[in-house]
């Protein structure tokens, strides 16, 4: 098999004889389990359950859910039990794709994407700068493949600016955990869930987003108290012990007014206070001013609801407070998340079992993404910013430190406004899905139809995103592949290549590889050849972080222990199935506190109007849905689990102001664009407020392109719509 090597100086020019298998092409298989049974994380969701798949002949035919992992413990739920299912449809992209003259996209083979790959990208680069081509990434590849991907583009191909969908879902949680505590650490384990008294989830529908996670509230023994703060009633709030049902967007004054109350009662932990946190005096200066007349103005709930609360907080001997999407997609969702992580510490809830603040994060390896995908952070939680993480990256990389840029790129709005701007001109988005799950869809496609050059590597290549491109590149997916993730609870946990990709599809990796020795750069990754020959950098890269993983010996360590969570540094003997932080009241800051911090609360930046009179809030639909159900609908079981239209929520006060009856098609309307769904009745939405599930492509036709001032977030939650009756 013969295929052109580009070299770094520039054209096409020299030869090479490939070996079968090599970058994954050829007849060569990767490594397959022989087993008749092996386990691995599924590679839906952050809860990171294992699956036990079952083999013949190295492949392959069924699964169930591993009895003894600590994370699932028997269960999966129902993507997890079809998650083989969708590797088998006729959608999967199993050749290049390249978009011809006449504009039509036409099969291609490899060599030829790989030669448009290099050409227009390196053109765009030549004629419009090095940093007018950009990168889109995911946080549903291994970790492995974020790294490879972002020292490819930032170290290899020479990209400033490239980002990931976890800005999407957990930038917030992110930026709020860095501020507070030094550094990116969600504190707990999952066994707090079953350890708590007092549980307070604030705008997270457990038992829909993480069922797996509400089993194990389901298990806790203490029959504890359930606290959900949404404006919904929402599956997970009709199981509460209190449901806080406050406007939109008030959490925020709902915490500083919680605060101020267990101040006043002098319930709060004054010793962990004076000895493990800084800004305590300020902050309780400051939430003097959410008063109870503007803590029931702003949130619309009553005194008594509110008082309980509180003393709930107060009596409770192991509280944990866990937030998701309602509390990240916000436009002050850091500075919500930090009201939250206040909580905790003022009543020294943390780092006990049953405590913690607790973000929960959504997909699969969004925490790999964070750590080590070169987007947000420097490999292993290190900062582009300084010099000296720079030139420890660069000795483990073998390279030459001015290879790594010294300041960040620009988060995913500002690349999608480059595009508007023309700044950025080429564009490479892997495993995700912006022109289905941006804000404000139709401009998002818009301004993707502005690029000279658009790349899309998929699974399949009949996503919306897909067909605007102008190359696809074919990558396998779960289960096609070799890697790790790092779940929620910090636990790191294996994937396995048990099923051929279809057709000539590659891995990610593999694909990495394959451009990184067109492009030129392919000396730069001598020893990125295998997976677990990158685990072993990525060791490297955390040493001595607050994300250590320097003692985990191998893939086949991670097996035998369950999966392990960071950190464990070379030496430890702590292979404990459960490890929370903060245990010894230390944080990651370099004095050692943590941090109180805020700011004043801001109203919604869309306000309802006589034209646009309700709020539009938005969420997970089912527990058979995901995100834009590029997979999830590949299943024909789970296509039977959900409802296959849109449909929108409507209190039956509002919907007989309007003259809508149940399952009436009607219109919803905001400033950006307007979509028909199905009416659904219910008293779930107070009236003044309206619900779609975030998984339809219409629904990211309404949402407003508004975001939080430090994390870059978009406020996906809330924004004006009308709905009317279609006559």
């Amino acid at each position: 098999m013969k295929r052109l090597l580009r070299d770094k100086s520039g054209p096409l020019t020299r030869e090479l004889l490939l070996k079968p298998g090599q970058f994954g092409l050829g007849k060569v298989p990767e490594k397959t389990a022989p087993d008749a049974t092996t386990d691995m994380v599924c590679g839906y969701c952050s809860t990171g359950c294992s699956l036990r798949v079952h083999l013949k002949d190295g492949e392959a035919v069924n699964l169930t859910p591993t009895t003894d992992y600590p994370v699932n413990l028997g269960m999966a739920c129902p993507k997890g039990w079809e998650a083989l299912s969708v590797l088998d449809s006729p959608e999967r992209a199993t050749t290049p794709w390249i978009r011809n003259s006449r504009g039509e996209l036409k099969p291609t083979d490899w060599h030829t994407a790989m030669h448009a790959f290099v050409d227009r990208f390196q053109t765009i680069q030549h004629e419009h700068g090095q940093d007018s081509v950009a990168f889109l990434s995911t946080g549903q590849m291994p970790t492995e493949e974020m790294a490879f991907l972002g020292a490819l583009t930032k170290f290899g191909m020479g990209l400033k600016h490239g980002d990931g969908n976890t800005r999407q879902c957990m930038a917030t949680a992110v930026v709020a955990y860095k501020q507070s505590f030094g550094f990116d650490a969600p504190p707990y384990t999952y066994s707090d869930f079953e350890e708590s008294d007092v549980i307070v989830l604030v705008g997270s529908n457990l038992c829909i987003a993480h069922p797996i996670m509400w089993e194990r509230v389901m298990r806790n023994p203490h029959s504890p108290e359930i606290i959900v703060v949404d404006p919904r009633m929402t599956e997970t709030a009709m199981n509460a012990s209190l449901h806080l049902p406050l406007q939109p967007k008030s959490d925020q004054t709902l915490c500083y007014g919680i605060a101020r109350i267990l101040i006043e009662n002098g319930w709060i932990n004054e010793s962990f206070i004076e000895n493990s946190t800084n800004g305590f005096e300020e902050f309780s200066a400051f939430v003097r001013q959410y008063t109870d007349e503007r803590l029931i103005s702003e949130t619309g709930l009553n005194l008594d609801d509110v008082n309980k609360f509180a003393e709930l907080i107060h009596s409770g001997k192991r509280v944990s407070f866990w937030w998701t999407m309602g509390v990240n997609q916000s436009h002050q969702g850091v500075r919500t998340a930090q009201a939250i992580i206040n909580l905790a510490l003022m009543t020294g809830n943390i780092g006990r079992p049953g405590t913690g603040a607790n973000s929960i994060t959504g997909q699969c390896n969004a925490m790999g993404s964070r750590l080590f995908s070169n987007t947000t952070n420097l490999l292993g939680g290190h900062d582009f910013e300084n010099r000296e993480h720079r030139q420890k990256i660069a000795e483990v990389m073998g390279c030459d430190v001015d290879r790594i840029p010294s300041e960040n790129g620009w988060p995913y709005h500002q690349i999608i406004e480059g595009i508007l701007r023309e700044k950025i001109k080429g564009l490479w988005v892997i495993c995700t899905n912006p022109a289905h799950s941006w804000i404000n869809q139709n401009q998002c496609r818009d301004i993707l139809d502005r690029l000279d050059f658009l790349v899309v590597q998929d699974m399949y290549h009949t996503t919306e995103t897909a067909q605007q491109a102008d190359l696809i590149l074919p990558a396998a997916g779960w289960g096609e592949k070799e890697g790790t993730f790092i779940n929620s609870e910090r636990r790191i946990g294996r994937l396995k290549k048990v099923h051929k990709a279809p057709g000539d599809s590659l891995s990610d990796f593999n694909i990495f590889r394959l451009i990184a020795h067109y492009w030129g750069c392919g000396d730069l990754f001598e020893d990125w050849e295998t997976p677990d020959q990158v685990f072993e950098l990525l060791k490297k890269f955390s040493q001595d972080q607050p994300c250590d993983i320097t003692g985990i010996e191998n893939y086949s360590a991670l097996d035998r222990a369950g999966g392990i969570q960071w950190p464990l540094p070379a030496g430890s003997s702590d292979l404990a199935q459960e490890r929370r932080l903060f245990s010894d009241g230390k944080f990651f800051h370099s004095d050692g506190r943590a941090k109180f911090l805020f700011n004043p609360t801001r109203a919604m930046p869309e306000q309802i109007n006589s034209k646009f009179p309700l709020i539009l809030l938005t969420g997970r639909g089912s527990a058979s849905q995901w995100h834009t159900q590029t997979r999830t609908s590949q299943s024909a079981v789970l296509r039977k689990l959900y409802p296959e239209k849109i449909f929108v929520e409507l209190n039956p006060k509002d919907a007989s102001e309007r003259h809508i009856r149940a399952n009436e098609q009607v219109t919803v309307k905001s400033q950006r664009g307007q979509i028909r769904a199905r009416a659904v009745l219910t008293n779930s939405v107070k009236p003044g407020q309206v619900f779609l599930p975030m998984h339809y492509e219409g629904t990211n036709q309404l949402t407003l392109g508004i975001f939080d001032p430090h994390s870059h977030q978009p406020a996906y939650k809330a924004c004006a719509v009308q709905v009317t009756k279609i006559v």
